[in-house]
């Protein structure tokens, strides 16, 4: 990869994360000693290649404060309404050191591999394209509401995963023109490809969960204490 590029990343982090029922924030909850925020932080700190790491929060977030990192590329950015907002301010707190590339990163993910997160960069950077990490989906898809309609081919099909790595003014541009245009944002390659830009799949780990229910924060809890110790045995 081309030393010379300046990559940031943006951690959006300012959702309540209510289907996890917990009255608090998920990314707050405990999993293996630390917070799923802080395990998400530690997995991009091993990246030499960022020059910052934007964690969107909420203005009113009151345990932020209580977290410490060694880190000194982390700087605390106020979150917006949606996720694209937030994402949208995060950019925005960049623009002082506007770095070439930016990496989305969901706080919620902290089982992302750097090995993962350093293919999507090199892959993207080489052919200037953006491109997020996806897995390719491996169960039957059914379409419907309470019964089934169809069955839906899954050989193009992929599960959106993140990080999600795009240049920097474009992704900025394609969220400015999309939101005030009231175009409904889901992720970041959905406002590229709404702009259309090409977005690249690079195929992830599929256990590179998002913790979103109880159930994700089991597994999450099981994953992660493998990832621990298969590290502690390298």
């Amino acid at each position: 990869m081309n030393q010379t590029i300046k990559i940031a990343a943006i951690v959006p982090a300012a959702g309540v994360g209510s289907r996890m029922q917990v009255g608090y924030p998920k990314q707050y909850l405990k999993v293996v000693g630390k917070t799923i925020l802080e395990h998400t932080l530690d997995k991009l700190g091993e990246l030499s290649e960022l020059c910052k790491i934007a964690v969107v929060v909420s203005e009113d977030d009151e345990y932020f404060s209580t977290l410490r990192f060694s880190d000194q590329r982390i700087l605390r950015v106020g979150g917006g309404k949606e996720r694209a907002d937030s994402v949208l301010n995060g950019l925005y707190a960049l623009a002082e050191t506007q770095p070439d590339w930016v990496l989305v990163h969901d706080a919620a993910r902290p089982l992302v591999l750097a090995s993962d997160i350093r293919s999507l960069i090199n892959e993207c950077v080489f052919y200037n394209e953006g491109g997020i990490l996806a897995a390719k989906v491996k169960d039957t898809i059914k379409r419907g509401d309470t019964h089934s309609l169809e069955t839906v081919p899954r050989e193009h099909l992929w599960q959106a995963l993140t990080p999600q790595f795009f240049p920097y003014e474009k992704l900025k541009s394609a969220l400015e023109q999309a939101l005030s245009k009231g175009i409904s944002i889901t992720d970041e390659a959905s406002a590229m490809e709404w702009a259309q830009q090409s977005v690249k799949l690079i195929p992830g780990r599929s256990d590179n969960i998002k913790i979103t229910t109880p159930e994700d924060y089991d597994l999450a809890c099981f994953l992660l204490a493998k990832q621990r110790e298969s590290k502690s045995n390298d």
